[in-house]
This record gives C-alpha cells, sequence and structure tokens, in this order.
C-alpha cells in the first residue's frame, strides 16, 4: 500500500510539473495619493494636496492601458494586442486577467503602454466609444488616454473645477496639424514566472502633478486637451506615475 502511495504522490507530482509550464496571468491596478490608497469612496472630498500646494478632490478617474507585453531573452516577444478602460470612479476593468496563458520562466520585462499607440488610436472601439472616451476629431480624432478631474482650491479661496485630460499631443497653430506621441511604455523590469502570477500594479495620481514639472493648477486646470505643451508636461509626469509592487500567486 505504502509502494503504491508513493507511486500515485510521483504520479501528482509529474502532472504538476505539466501543467506549471504555463500559467495565467492577471494584472491588478491599485491608486493611492503618496502613501495613501485612493478608492471611489474617496472621492468628492478635497483632501489631497499636491506639489504646488494647492488643495484638490478627485471626482473621477479613467485611464487606458494597452499593449501587454513579455520579453524573453533569444525569444520572440508575447504580446496581448489588447486594451483595457481602467475606471477608478466605478471601480471597473481594476483587474484584469489576460485571455490566454504564458510560458513559465524569466521574463526580461514586462511592459504594457499606457494610452494607446498611433496605430491603435485608429481603431473604432465599440466599449470607448460607449463610455464617451473619444477625442474631437479637429484635435486629432481617436480616444483619450486618461481622465483625472476633480475640484481644487484657487488663489481666490474658491472650489474651482479641473479636467486633467490626457491625448495625443496636436499643435493646431500650424497648418497641417502637428502631432507629438504622448502614449508611453510602463517597464515592470524582470519577473520569474514559475506559477500564476498577479502584478500588482499601483498609479501614484500625487506623481501626475509633481515631477518633474510641478503643475500649477491655477495656470492649467481646463483646456488642456488642444494644449500643445500641457500634454507634453503630462507625457513627462507619466513617466513615475507606475510601479510594480509585487507579483503573487
Amino acid at each position: 500500500i505504502a509502494a503504491l502511495a508513493f507511486s500515485s504522490c510521483s504520479d501528482d507530482n509529474d502532472d504538476n510539473i505539466t501543467l506549471n509550464t504555463e500559467a495565467q496571468t492577471t494584472f491588478s491596478f491599485k491608486h493611492t495619493w503618496n502613501d495613501t490608497e485612493v478608492t471611489s469612496p474617496d472621492f468628492n472630498t478635497i483632501q489631497y494636496t499636491n506639489e504646488n500646494g494647492e488643495m484638490l478632490s478627485i471626482e473621477r478617474l479613467r485611464y487606458v492601458i494597452s499593449d501587454i507585453t513579455f520579453s524573453r531573452d533569444g525569444q520572440d516577444d508575447i504580446v496581448f494586442d489588447m486594451h483595457n478602460l481602467v475606471d477608478v470612479t466605478n471601480n471597473d476593468n481594476t483587474i484584469l486577467s489576460l485571455d490566454e496563458n504564458i510560458p513559465t520562466g524569466v521574463y526580461t520585462n514586462v511592459s504594457f503602454t499606457f494610452g494607446l499607440d498611433n496605430e491603435d488610436n485608429t481603431e473604432n472601439y465599440i466599449d470607448l466609444n460607449t463610455e464617451n472616451f473619444n477625442v474631437p476629431e479637429m484635435l486629432g480624432g481617436g480616444y483619450h488616454f486618461m481622465q483625472l478631474e476633480g475640484k481644487f482650491i484657487d488663489n481666490s479661496v474658491t472650489e474651482t473645477g479641473y479636467a486633467y485630460h490626457a491625448i495625443r499631443a496636436v499643435d493646431n497653430s500650424k497648418t497641417p496639424q502637428e502631432f507629438q506621441n504622448t502614449f508611453f511604455e510602463v517597464d515592470l523590469g524582470e519577473v520569474t514566472i514559475t506559477n500564476n502570477a498577479i502584478f500588482n500594479i499601483e498609479m501614484n495620481i500625487a506623481e501626475w502633478f509633481k515631477s518633474p514639472n510641478t503643475w500649477n493648477l491655477n495656470v492649467l486646470n481646463n483646456m488642456l486637451m488642444p494644449n500643445f505643451d500641457a500634454q507634453i508636461m503630462m507625457f513627462e509626469n507619466g513617466q513615475n506615475v507606475f510601479s510594480l509592487k509585487s507579483v503573487t500567486p
């Protein structure tokens, strides 16, 4: 009986080894203001202070991530040609499970795109259309990359609305229009995957207002979509927004 039991356990181990040659990957997006977690119940209250010293609230936060990529030495990248609208306001799509498993092993880098690259931004997405995430044709069409909205206390101690909307930068002062790419790749670094894995990713919202450009909401609060320079500043500040906190089973 002991011999049979040992044989059975050995067979199970072999099965497990076979199963563990592939893994399901999930991306979980958490949001903070520096070290304080931000969820939708925290919205609509002026309680955050940006780098410029302005008190503000968050009333809406939603953004697109796309093209999740797993890179390996000596092998082709594994690219998931997809997009996901993370809607913190309604707590939708903050957890994304990829629809195909990937081989286990060492990945030299895992990355995703904030926003949509130029090719993807010409596509027609029913879900983004439904959410009114479109950019007007006079600004180049396509889709928003992010909508961050709320109120802040301005220099006259008045609650004033702000709309920090990120799109592909367009210069309408020139004919024809000139564009500059403002989507960017978020590199999560080297990861070893031995089993199903959850990538716990954090967006520090405070960084959008912080570095390298200290954001002055009294000057830059609305009409930012047609503001070419403001879009470039958003792109620059976005480089420090996302980080990989952990990879868990």
